[in-house]
């Protein structure tokens, strides 16, 4: 088999982020999606990662992004990390929830498997609001049968030492636990990812 031949026919992990997954202040190569494909390597997996993760990046805009990144990397497994920045701007949990379920249905008519990465806001947000937050992804998650990683920034989230200055985002010391805890919940795709789809 050539080398071209090969490369078609490696089946894709499509990442779809925001500034926590997308290197933000981080060197090139430091973040959690370069440990993932790392990792693939060591277990001489044949699958290959593409990020398409954007800093500043919304469920809505990664939405709208989507069809064109299913049809052209025709991925075999999609990671959603998003909701982060709907919060930032105070945008109602419904449209947030109402975008991330799109993006799964959207994913799995396309034979996808999905893994939804959790994400938690402060408390300052509001009780109300941090608590519809927390409760989105479990519930998603389990409606439409897909993996979670019920927190996305566990074991990082409590620790300031592991962020930048912004205190926003985490350094490249907490990417390793955030690999963890993504790796973590790809456990049930561990066979998968041993050979091509």
């Amino acid at each position: 088999m050539s080398i071209s031949s090969w490369a078609q026919v490696r089946p894709v992990i499509l990442v779809l982020g925001d500034s926590l997954s997308a290197e933000y202040g981080l060197p090139r190569g430091t973040g959690w999606v370069s440990l993932l494909e790392e990792q693939l390597s060591v277990e001489k997996s044949p699958w290959t990662v593409f990020n398409a993760s954007i800093s500043g990046e919304t469920s809505s805009g990664g939405l709208s992004r989507l069809p064109t990144l299913l049809n052209q990397k025709k991925p075999g497994i999609v990671l959603i990390e998003l909701g982060a920045n709907d919060a930032l701007r105070g945008l109602p949990v419904n449209q947030t929830e109402a975008n991330l379920r799109k993006m799964i249905q959207m994913s799995k008519k396309s034979g996808t498997k999905v893994l939804l990465c959790g994400i938690q806001i402060p408390s300052n947000y509001g009780q109300a609001y941090t608590t519809q937050f927390k409760k989105l992804y479990p519930q998603i998650a389990n409606q439409e049968h897909v993996e979670l990683l019920p927190f996305f920034l566990e074991g990082v989230a409590t620790r300031p030492e592991l962020f930048q200055a912004d205190r926003l985002h985490p350094n490249v010391a907490a990417q390793s636990i955030i690999f963890k805890n993504v790796w973590g919940s790809m456990a049930p795709y561990s066979n998968l990812l041993k050979k091509i789809p």
